[in-house]
């Protein structure tokens, strides 16, 4: 306890003091993160293990891969390639990070992997824990990993866990062969964006970041300190108080690794407020601008006018930032503004697409105006990673039921 009250008074002290932000401070706050939500310095090697592929769309193929995350956990995953790579070519890759109650199976997770697959990139797209096979049922939406879990440190270990999902993720393109290892983004939509943020802060092989109905790092008694989900989104964000100006100083962290994109609808009840509109992003550049000294990569904001909760990295807008960053080999700009578009509820009448029945309205998933490059709606069976004898063989090493075990038998 002692030695958490120096690193808290120690972090808070550099908050004070930003002109003189420096390499060292920079890596002792990624250092008090880690230490507050138990994510080790050293991260598990990915050891990524297939499980076939299949072809959801011409010229696109759909690979399913496990790969190792904290507590010798597994994570199941559909990671999306464009079917003809030219041998040595490097490929950007991105991470789509689903929001509470998603998983790889979620519309606009594989919606992403498709498109973007498309363009050229290599896409993985991963349940998170609770959800679907990370479930003892393999049941979607349970939104299991907001179970409260009796132990102080539960909570912060559960974030901590979220957190490195993304964080191996990443670690997995970037040991891919035809990945580009200075090309990696993440796109994340509502919780997701909590726990890419946080992410994007301690992982520098984060090149570009996208968060979508999110981004809006508060401060005492703000959004995510009320959060009713104290597993996932308040307990680790009240671990980070040590950090002082949390909002400012995560972001300070994440100029240092690349480019940010906030994309918010400006009647998303659940995120925006007369305190976090375009004014608190605007004041949260200056904080942050005061600690990097710098106005390079300060989280720049993308709002809609009359949108509400939306995974918006499926649109032009987004599709046309990222292609600045990542350069996909597929597409051009002018490619990109030819392509047609198509509102997520017309798609899914169309194909059948699943959208969460909450999120059924033109404020919210269903007005997402999509780039439409044909992506069908794909069957849940076909969205499993492992087959149900490998499955049931290593339960324990998916399942939320699991983590939990293996956790308190650590505490």
């Amino acid at each position: 306890m002692r030695r958490w009250m120096a690193i808290s008074v120690f972090l808070a002290l550099t908050v004070a003091a930003p002109s003189q932000t420096n390499r060292a401070e920079y890596a002792r706050w990624r250092a008090g993160i880690r230490q507050a939500l138990f994510i080790p310095e050293r991260m598990p090697a990915v050891d990524p293990r297939s499980f076939g592929h299949f072809s959801p769309v011409p010229g696109v193929v759909a690979e399913r891969v496990t790969y190792t995350t904290l507590y010798g956990m597994r994570v199941p995953a559909i990671v999306y390639r464009p079917e003809k790579i030219i041998p040595g070519a490097k490929l950007p890759g991105l991470v789509v990070v689903v929001g509470h109650g998603g998983d790889k199976t979620s519309w606009y997770a594989y919606y992403a992997g498709i498109l973007y697959a498309q363009a050229g990139a290599v896409v993985v797209t991963y349940d998170p824990v609770g959800e679907d096979e990370r479930n003892a049922a393999r049941a979607s939406a349970t939104r299991q990993h907001d179970t409260v879990i009796a132990g102080a440190g539960m909570p912060r270990r559960m974030g901590g866990q979220m957190i490195a999902d993304v964080m191996q993720a990443t670690a997995y393109l970037a040991t891919r062969s035809d990945v580009d290892a200075d090309r990696i983004g993440v796109l994340a939509f509502s919780m997701g964006s909590f726990h890419a943020a946080i992410a994007g802060a301690l992982d520098a092989r984060i090149h570009s970041l996208v968060l979508s109905a999110g981004g809006n790092l508060d401060g005492p008694g703000g959004y995510w300190d009320r959060s009713p989900k104290v597993m996932c989104q308040s307990g680790p964000y009240h671990a980070l108080e040590i950090l002082g100006d949390r909002g400012a100083v995560l972001y300070a962290l994440n100029a240092q690794r690349g480019a940010t994109l906030v994309m918010n609808g400006t009647a998303d009840t659940m995120i925006v407020s007369a305190h976090t509109d375009e004014a608190f992003f605007a004041d949260l550049r200056r904080r942050t601008e005061k600690i990097t000294g710098s106005e390079r990569n300060l989280p720049e904001t993308m709002w809609f006018e009359g949108a509400g909760h939306r995974p918006s990295f499926v649109t032009r807008a987004a599709a046309l930032w990222l292609y600045r960053q990542l350069r996909f080999p597929n597409w051009t700009e002018a490619a990109i503004e030819a392509l047609p578009g198509i509102r997520i509820e017309d798609w899914s009448k169309q194909t059948g697409g699943e959208v969460s029945e909450g999120a059924r309205t033109e404020a919210h998933e269903w007005g997402v105006m999509a780039l439409d490059v044909g992506v069908p709606a794909i069957p849940r069976e076909q969205l499993q990673a492992v087959p149900d004898a490998a499955w049931v063989k290593e339960k324990d090493a998916y399942t939320w039921e699991g983590w939990v075990r293996r956790v308190h038998a650590i505490e």
